[in-house]
């Protein structure tokens, strides 16, 4: 008697345990707080954006952010180019490339909105063909004008890709954020990147 009435508790608990009513209790709302940073091509929308680009010829993008962390946020996008071979932001080890910013952007954002910058830059690079070995020609870019600043690459180039057939630059934002604690700003595990094949004008 006493092992029936233990089971029918137990079956009682259990079916309240289990009500809906009761999880509404018991479950706690969790939010996921998070950023989000995307580029735009010229057009405001997710395509066209430029690929096969021309020495000292402007192009256009834009680059937004939106805020979910639940507060204010003071964000910084640190602008950097590479080759193929240069160190990229590492995604698995939540590391920024280790090349150095060339131009920052800064932007407060409110909680739950939305920041937006158009961006315009432009290329100066030579060709510098070795009649040798072809695979040894080189894109040296001088400078990329970049909203209206210079910023120096004097010594970068961008060697001969065979597998891609083109000279390939990237162009990428990685996104910091600034922590109050430490009085400075943390990599964001964000970054986006444009792909670029540095055409050759014919003479």
């Amino acid at each position: 008697m006493y092992k029936a009435l233990l089971l029918v508790v137990t079956a009682v608990l259990a079916l309240f345990v289990a009500s809906p009513a009761l999880q509404r209790l018991l479950v706690y709302h969790q939010t996921e707080f998070f950023t989000e940073m995307w580029l735009l091509g010229p057009e405001h929308m997710a395509k066209n954006f430029p690929v096969n680009i021309t020495t000292n010829k402007s192009y256009n993008i834009y680059i937004g952010i939106a805020n979910q962390l639940g507060s204010c946020a003071y964000y910084s996008i640190e602008v950097k180019f590479r080759n193929q071979t240069q160190s990229v932001a590492d995604t698995f080890n939540r590391t920024p490339s280790s090349l150095p910013s060339l131009y920052s952007i800064s932007a407060f954002v409110a909680d739950k909105e939305t920041w937006e910058s158009p961006i315009a830059f432009s290329f100066d690079y030579a060709y510098s063909e070795n009649t040798a070995n072809a695979s040894l020609s080189k894109v040296n870019v001088n400078n990329i004008l970049f909203n209206g600043t210079k910023l120096d690459l004097e010594g970068f180039s961008a060697t001969w890709d065979p597998e891609s057939s083109g000279f390939f630059g990237y162009l990428f934002f990685e996104l910091w954020i600034y922590n109050d604690t430490t009085g400075g700003f943390q990599y964001h595990e964000l970054y986006t990147s444009l792909k670029f094949n540095m055409m050759v004008q014919a003479d």
